[in-house]
């Protein structure tokens, strides 16, 4: 069976790493990267990866060299972070060896719902005005494809299990690939 990249995006507030981390317990043999604990290994010199290209640079390398790694000892690998269609080509680009099926999702939510999202983080989890530069970003990314755009914001935290359902069985999403395989699902 081919394994399948799992790239779940949008702004930060929207729902990714909720999303996520239920995504990566529905399947068999899988692995879970959070973007942003990668962004976190350096300790000292580390700039913030929108600002600092060295640090968003390292970031994706560091997170192509896990993904490579568990591709090759056939994991599904869920990745959470906040990823732009240039990034999911760049990383296709480097896996081209590689045999594997991509699915791309940007959650989105509105204004409002993204800052009431946000504001029931813990204080040193918010990211405010961040969140919502992130979401203009995403609303005006002309490589975004409208298939590739899920919003969320109907959706209550007990109803992830539907969203996770919906990126596990829905082609729409696919980017590199064929429909997903259901047998190697739980």
């Amino acid at each position: 069976m081919i394994p399948t990249i799992h790239v779940i995006s949008g702004p930060a507030g929207v729902g990714k790493s909720t999303t996520s981390k239920q995504l990566v317990q529905a399947l068999s043999k899988s692995a879970y990267i959070s973007g942003d604990a990668i962004s976190h290994i350096p300790v000292n010199g580390r700039g913030k990866p929108w600002l600092c290209k060295e640090t968003y640079d390292l970031t994706w390398k560091n997170i192509l060299s896990l993904t490579r790694n568990l591709l090759e000892q056939d994991y599904d690998v869920v990745i959470d972070y906040v990823t732009f269609p240039t990034d999911v080509e760049w990383l296709v680009q480097q896996l081209t060896d590689l045999e594997f099926r991509l699915v791309f999702v940007v959650l989105l939510v509105d204004r409002s719902t993204l800052i009431a999202r946000d504001q029931l983080r813990p204080s040193e989890a918010q990211m405010g005005e961040r969140s919502l530069v992130l979401l203009e970003e995403f609303e005006t990314c002309s490589d975004l494809k409208e298939q590739n755009k899920l919003y969320t914001q109907q959706y209550r935290r007990e109803q992830v299990s539907e969203i996770v359902e919906e990126l596990r069985k829905n082609p729409r999403f696919i980017w590199k690939g064929d429909y997903p395989n259901s047998d190697r699902d739980k």
